[in-house]
């Protein structure tokens, strides 16, 4: 008897539903997609119903013929890529190739890697989606479009190998805008007062001053502050009024695709990339020892917090089980998903929630055992009760003054004695100062009067998670892009990461111009929501693929045959004249951006071609102390794949480089190199002895030219911390200090 055959994406899949299905079941990987659009050419003909011109990828055609071979060999096949529109349109492409090789051809999903979802996928197996098809098909064709006709146009005024993504670049002009924001911001000071008293029982608290006359107010200046303070200082304080009640804290959905992300970077610190790249490995499945391969999620693209009514009901009772029906919500809990998700698909959850992080832990990886963590702790609840806390608060008179205090305690934990509440700071809710017992009409002691100064905040600048919640909210991108949509910005060096926030680059910011500037309808927030929107009514049937693609093209067309006439007037709007003059020609240099950023190139061109590096005022002074040892000749700063360093002037004729030395002396015994500026192969600078690889010394903080003053030492480290601020640190003794700089308290 033949055997059936099951394709699916993953090789690590095979191995696990090969275990679950035994005899007369062959399962083979297609390894991703195996056909997509050309990448030299369009590959979309425009003029024929914006026909795609699908190409085997390479690499791929000894798959195909595999997939051929066994599909001719089976007496069903049964496709099984992942359950989403790629997934869609890969079955879509592997049954094309098979066609009437099998006459027998079904679709089958997957929405866990389990021995019951497997065998549920296979009885319920069917046709494929065409809708599903088309409306990948018709993001996939979107974005060529896009791509491949604004990228050149970016060539031609920047420089060759830029791209302007569809989605990315809307992305890319959120960023922008928020930099826009801070740079501009004109922060305003104000003041607070706090009042510290004491009880009749001798217990001590503060209050915030919140009203005058029964008004808002705000104090502009330590003038006006201290005026008020004088006048405060004479007045009684009274209890007014005392509320106390009991509130309740709800658990939160399990994760779907953006929540996890943005959860696991503050949490665990995983990018997004990194996220989807472990679940993947969780989802597919996870070698258990005797229990053999599981896979422990569900599938983790997904933008629907539902969950079948089997997992809610083994959850519940396991709930009950271990932590007894006190932290078992009263009745199953339902949560609702946003407008226009996929119902189809669950939350991501575990799939079974037996297997707990502790006890897997042996079998996991450390990022493994962190993630699952995360989704079982998550999962688990959000069914169970709700965290009880008692809240005061008291409002306290001195005559037209009124100030007021305010405390929460913990009452009952909860969900929370899973999942913890933490901040977008990344930190834990501290636990508030306690009031004390107090009575309405009490008298209290006035202790002391501490006015403060404050200064108004621009508003932060975007982390991956932020950004994505952001996206969300706006309709931008799909489960399945947020990751990609961030890494191909980082690649492309729109955006570069410092201190764990987004910032754009020089160049994204230049890109985000060009591109809003002259295409203000494409590279839009609400103009990308609707298309996301317009793809879903595809996938729903209630638009036509075609139609779609018509609608977007025709008023695109017309804006590039306009944008095409102004390439010139654009180039040369981004020139900038210098006073440097070509000590070739005697003319004067311009700046112009090339691939490793901004140059000087002579204006005299295409008569004199010389180019010279772009030298910052730090870098021309680094260059200044430093002659070549072989010529004599000056030294200057050039960037290349490992970062910064020094060559001779004289290149090509004398070839001479060295590491960029910050002048400071390495601290291994007897090593006498010195510290230099290295980029790791990731992109990330770090700081590590000449000496290298004879000397392994190595920082990721910046050595500053300080001795310490504990232990002598002749230089520390600059460290950037959220509570402290920069801090001075010696990597010897430990010894800290705040970096002296001018400060504005919050």
């Amino acid at each position: 008897m033949a055997e059936n055959l099951i394709i699916v994406e993953s090789p690590a899949k095979t191995r696990t539903i090969k275990k679950f299905l035994g005899k007369g079941w062959q399962v083979e990987a297609t390894k991703g997609h195996i056909k997509d659009l050309p990448q030299r050419k369009l590959g979309v003909e425009i003029d024929k119903g914006f026909l795609p011109q699908y190409v085997v990828i390479k690499g791929k055609k000894r798959i195909i013929m595999k997939l051929k071979a066994e599909a001719k060999k089976a007496s069903k096949v049964f496709l099984a890529p992942d359950p989403d529109r790629e997934g869609e349109a890969i079955a879509w492409h592997v049954a094309q190739e098979i066609d009437g090789i099998n006459s027998s051809v079904l679709r089958a999903s997957f929405n866990e890697i389990t021995k019951e979802a497997v065998l549920r996928g296979i009885d319920s197996a069917g046709p494929l989606d065409m809708k599903k098809v088309f409306a990948q098909q018709a993001r996939r064709i979107l974005d060529r479009l896009v791509g491949y006709k604004v990228s050149p146009f970016l060539w031609k005024t920047i420089y060759r190998g830029l791209s302007a993504g569809r989605v990315q670049s809307v992305a890319l002009r959120i960023l922008s805008e928020r930099e826009k924001e801070i740079e501009e911001f004109i922060s305003q000071e104000y003041w607070s007062i706090t009042a510290f008293l004491e009880t009749e029982k001798k217990k001590s608290f503060h209050a915030r001053l919140f009203k005058i006359d029964g008004k808002d107010f705000s104090i502009e200046n330590e003038k006006e502050a201290q005026g008020l303070v004088n006048d405060i200082q004479t007045k009684e304080f009274v209890v007014s009024q005392l509320k106390k009640e009991k509130k309740q804290r709800h658990p939160y959905p399990p994760y779907i695709t953006s929540t996890l992300q943005q959860d696991s970077a503050r949490r665990i610190f995983f990018s997004p990339k990194k996220t989807m790249t472990v679940a993947q490995q969780l989802y597919e499945g996870v070698d258990l020892g005797e229990k053999g391969s599981v896979g422990l999620i569900t599938y983790m693209r997904t933008d629907s917090v539902r969950v079948s009514e089997e997992a809610k009901k083994n959850l519940r009772n396991y709930i009950g089980k271990n932590f007894g029906d006190r932290y078992l919500s009263e009745k199953p809990r339902e949560y609702r998903s946003k407008k226009g998700a996929q119902e189809a698909h669950e939350a991501v959850r575990p799939t079974f929630v037996e297997y707990t992080p502790d006890e897997i832990k042996g079998y996991l990886t450390n990022d493994q055992f962190k993630l699952y963590q995360l989704i079982w702790n998550r999962f688990c609840a959000s069914q169970m009760s709700s965290a009880w806390y008692d809240f005061v608060s008291a409002e306290i008179g001195a005559d037209r003054y009124l100030f007021k205090a305010s405390s929460k305690n913990l009452i009952f934990d909860g969900f929370l004695k899973v999942y913890k509440e933490i901040k977008e700071n990344n930190s834990s809710e501290e636990e508030e100062e306690k009031i004390p017992e107090l009575k309405e009409g009490e008298l209290l002691n006035l202790l002391d009067l501490q006015p403060k100064q404050h200064f108004t905040k621009p508003p932060p600048r975007f982390n991956e998670a932020s950004l994505i919640k952001e996206l969300e909210a706006n309709g931008i991108g799909r489960p399945s892009t947020y990751a990609q949509i961030l890494s191909t910005l980082k690649q492309r060096k729109y955006v570069a990461s410092e201190n764990k926030k987004l910032i754009p680059t020089e160049l994204g910011l230049t890109v985000n111009r060009i591109l809003v500037e002259r295409f203000p309808d494409i590279f839009n927030v609400e103009f990308t929501a609707v298309m996301e929107s317009e793809l879903d009514k595809i996938e729903e049937g209630e638009d036509k693929w075609i139609e779609v693609l018509k609608n977007f093209y025709t008023p695109f067309e017309a804006t590039l045959k306009k944008v095409e006439k102004e390439k010139t007037k654009i180039k040369n709007g981004l020139e900038e004249k210098t006073d440097v003059l070509c000590e070739k020609c005697g003319k004067p240099m311009i700046v112009k951006w090339g691939k490793n950023g901004k140059f000087l190139a002579c204006s005299g061109f295409p008569e004199c071609k010389n180019t010279k590096p772009l030298i910052s005022e730090e870098e021309e002074k680094i260059a200044e102390s430093h002659k070549c040892e072989l010529c004599g000749s000056p030294m200057v700063v050039k960037t290349g794949k490992f970062g910064r360093f020094l060559a001779c002037s004289r290149y090509p004729d004398c070839k001479n480089t060295k590491p960029l030395s910050l002048g400071i002396k390495c601290p291994e015994k007897d090593c006498g190199g010195h510290i230099v500026e290295r980029k790791s192969k990731r992109g990330k600078v770090f700081f590590g002895c000449s000496n290298y690889p004879e000397c392994n010394f190595a920082t990721w903080y910046k050595p500053l030219a300080r001795v310490c003053p504990g232990c002598g030492v002749e230089f520390m480290v600059l460290k950037k911390s959220k509570s402290k601020g920069d801090i001075l640190k010696c990597l010897k003794c430990g010894y800290e200090e705040k970096e002296k700089t001018e400060e504005k308290d919050e």
